[in-house]
């Protein structure tokens, strides 16, 4: 009898491994496709992601060349652009209902704060996310045995962005850009109040952290420095170019006065 137990735990222990190991070999590629199939959906912009290195033994995940495009109306190609994100994912909480990420951690990413109309790129991506989230409240989806039930959720327990710039782009400023470093971010337990959110509830939370970065003094004052300068290097500018016409038209005036006397000299009158 202790046999047999000692044989079924090991059965149950090896079933177990299979299944870890297989879940976490595919990561990558539920990774990839999640982010490329819902983020759109989510966002209403482009969202793309590169590639996906994944560790079986660790379950860590980098990403790669994740790219959040721009919602329409605005004319700079990309909200933000990020070469490397490590993700770090609790093995055991893959075969359960709520996904444990012990790290997420977003590396030198790339930001292009545009503002039009009284409005600007991050603000409508977050508006879009949360009429995407209210989208799918009304929606029903069906669970396993067809009731009604709401899929996977996540607990993301670090949540760290490290790094960052912030370029500031505005119609007056034509092809010129303001630039400012972005304070680091660290959030943690990201959906355990409900013990678990929805991806599309992580990522509100998480770009509503991130515009709150953004838009904070540290980032603004900055820019509003940069533009202060603009404005006094553009009057200098203007100054200088009105000085140069003065003198322009001051020299042209001298030199048709001095060919008419030369004229005159040479009639006569």
């Amino acid at each position: 009898m202790k046999k047999w137990i000692i044989l079924g735990g090991g059965a149950l222990v090896a079933v177990i491994i299979i299944v870890l190991v297989v879940g976490v070999s595919n990561l990558g590629p539920i990774i990839k496709n999640a982010v490329n199939t819902y983020g759109p959906k989510m966002t209403k912009t482009e969202v793309k992601l590169g590639d996906v290195g994944v560790s079986l033994l660790s379950a860590e995940a980098e990403l790669k060349d994740f790219l959040l495009g721009n919602p329409k109306g605005f004319k700079s190609l990309q909200a933000m652009r990020v070469k490397s994100i490590h993700l770090n994912v609790d093995k055991k909480s893959l075969t359960k209902d709520t996904i444990i990420i012990d790290k997420i951690e977003v590396v030198a990413p790339e930001i292009t704060y545009e503002k039009i109309r009284g409005t600007d790129n991050f603000q409508t991506i977050i508006n879009n996310v949360k009429k995407a989230i209210g989208a799918d409240k009304t929606t029903e989806q069906p669970g396993e045995k067809g009731k009604k039930g709401e899929g996977k959720k996540i607990l993301i327990k670090n949540f760290i962005v490290r790094d960052g710039k912030v370029n500031l782009v505005m119609a007056f400023l034509g092809e010129k850009t303001l630039n400012a470093n972005l304070p680091d971010i660290h959030l943690k337990n990201v959906g355990q109040e409900k013990g678990g959110a929805s991806p599309a509830e992580a990522f509100k939370e998480i770009i509503a952290a991130l515009y709150a970065k953004i838009t904070s003094p540290a980032v603004t004052d900055v820019f509003n420095k940069g533009l202060k300068k603009l404005a006094a290097d553009t009057q200098a500018m203007t100054q200088e170019a009105k000085k140069q016409l003065e003198d322009a038209g001051q020299t042209a005036k001298e030199e048709v006065k001095s060919t008419a006397d030369k004229l005159k000299g040479i009639f006569g009158k």
